[in-house]
């Protein structure tokens, strides 16, 4: 095994490990508008038990 031959993702840059692969950056609104959707749900099914 050569040296260029034995991992195509050791010279990847650090940008592209870092991905999550979560939103893209430009839809920051729809990740908020999902967050507090997330939220505003978990109060209301809270609520209907009664844990707190």
């Amino acid at each position: 095994m050569t040296a260029d031959t034995a991992a195509p993702s050791a010279s990847a840059p650090a940008v592209n490990l870092v991905r999550t692969g979560g939103p893209k950056e430009d839809s920051a609104w729809l990740e908020h508008v999902l967050g507090w959707t997330l939220v505003v749900v978990v109060a209301m099914f809270v609520t209907q038990v009664g844990w707190l």
